[in-house]
């Protein structure tokens, strides 16, 4: 693996970008900087910013750890991704639209019949059934990565229930109450407009049944869900009403919200729930998490879900694999964000590769998240590599495998004093009816231990605020 790019150093100089940052670490004590970290940690447990580990009875609930140096992207570099992100999108809601509808791409053989129909999360359910505006990924976190000057990766694509957007709004908070003198020597574009076209995007995509001012709602698992503070946030923030499955119903094929002054129509729900568990009546009987009948209302085209039902499809680790040609069919451009150079084990020849070079490669499984149920090959020991190999000759299309890249490198402040750990970046793109919006800047994840290349908050990663300049 090659050596990682230095994001703040570049052959022994410091990069234009971040002169004015590392001027100012140069000379502040490194007990302020100690202090300062504890005081932000004060404040993400005063307001209750906590995950919950599932499985872990020992600490159900974690502050996820934030550190107080910045990320900085210049407007240059943030525009070259903004544009990538728009194109991504725009190709992953036109892959959705054929793939629940004429299947021109599966005709084409383009992408493989078999890797959609016989996947678990493609929904058949939505066969035909046009979705409000044609929109099925509305909000998605779309997860690149950096390892030179010009390119960024996408590493993946999140289109189901992407979340973190709320760290990414309290970190800014949280670094301009410790750091008010950074921002007047930093230009930096604000984030804190996110809810606004976050509300306008859900508004735009209301169905046309809907009354002039649509009403939205966000649909929540309730309290005992690892994102559950997300959730009440994001719900404050747009100031819409946060509901669980039993405060609504559907009457008609119309959603209502139970109220004290009686039944209100909904138009919009920003769900934060699975397919599975949206509604009883069409899916999982058991669950008691959704809404009976609220397929029905969405099928009769008087409520909209964002993100629409059937979207696992679209961030499905090994449909990701085609996702430079799914771009070249559906808008006859060139990708302007690569992907990771990616093998999918339930391909023959990939599968020999894969087996042949496992020590080599980081192998992921097709609907794994949060860091497990993977393998980072250099980093493994042999008695783990074999165990990974029997798992992957058991069940090959369960498993993709990619290049292990040298992600770029950020300034962190950890024990050891001010040192370069391993980033990735989350930026949240939002599909409108007739445009998309992108706040300059993401979820930047850091991996806290020195050399470690896992960024995930589940494996011990922590935060960054995210800069990006205006000029």
């Amino acid at each position: 693996m090659t050596a990682a790019f230095d994001e703040m150093r570049e052959a022994g100089s410091v990069r234009p970008a971040y002169a004015t940052l590392a001027n100012w670490l140069a000379h502040v004590p490194r007990e302020v900087l100690d202090y300062r970290r504890r005081e932000a940690e004060f404040i993400f447990r005063r307001i209750g910013i906590t995950f919950a580990v599932y499985g872990d009875a020992a600490a159900q609930e974690r502050l996820i750890p934030f550190d107080i140096i910045p990320r900085i992207l210049t407007a240059a570099e943030w525009k070259r991704l903004a544009k990538g992100l728009e194109q991504r999108i725009n190709a992953l809601n036109a892959f959705l639209r054929d793939i629940y509808g004429p299947r021109e791409i599966l005709r084409a053989g383009i992408v493989p019949e078999d890797l959609i129909y016989r996947n678990p999360v493609f929904r058949p359910e939505m066969n035909g059934e046009p979705v409000p505006h044609g929109v099925y990924v509305a909000i998605a976190g779309i997860d690149v990565v950096r390892i030179d000057p010009d390119n960024f990766y996408v590493l993946e694509d999140n289109t189901r229930i992407p979340s973190g957007v709320s760290y990414m709004l309290e970190n800014r908070e949280i670094m301009l109450r410790l750091f008010p003198e950074l921002f007047i020597d930093h230009p930096v574009a604000p984030v804190d407009n996110y809810t606004d076209d976050l509300l306008a995007t859900l508004k735009s995509l209301a169905p046309n049944s809907a009354p002039g001012d649509p009403a939205v709602v966000l649909l929540t698992p309730g309290i005992h869900n690892s994102a559950y503070f997300e959730h009440s946030f994001l719900a404050d923030k747009l100031g819409v009403e946060l509901v669980e499955g039993r405060d609504l119903f559907v009457k008609g094929s119309v959603v209502f919200m139970r109220t004290t002054e009686g039944p209100k129509r909904v138009d919009v729900i920003y769900r934060r729930v699975d397919d599975d568990f949206i509604d009883p009546l069409f899916f999982r009987p058991d669950s008691v998490l959704g809404v009976p009948g609220l397929m029905a209302a969405y099928h009769a085209g008087h409520i909209t879900l964002a993100n629409a039902v059937g979207t696992g499809i679209a961030d499905d680790k090994a449909v990701y694999s085609y996702m430079p040609a799914i771009v070249k069919f559906y808008l006859g451009e060139e990708p302007l964000l690569k992907n990771v150079p990616t093998w999918c084990c339930r391909d023959p020849d990939d599968l020999r590769y894969v087996m042949e070079h496992l020590d080599e490669l980081v192998v992921k499984e097709v609907h794994g998240s949060g860091g497990y149920g993977m393998l980072i090959g250099p980093k493994s020991d042999k008695k783990t590599i074999a165990a990974f190999r029997e798992k992957i000759r058991c069940n090959p299309a369960n498993f993709i495998a990619q290049t292990t890249l040298a992600l770029s490198t950020c300034p962190t402040f950890v024990d050891e004093g001010i040192a370069p750990r391993h980033v990735d970046l989350r930026p949240f793109v939002l599909a409108g009816r007739d445009r998309v919006r992108i706040v300059p800047g993401g979820l930047t994840r850091v991996a806290l231990k020195e050399g470690s290349l896992v960024v995930n908050s589940s494996q011990g990663g922590g935060t960054k605020d995210t800069w990006v300049l205006d000029r």
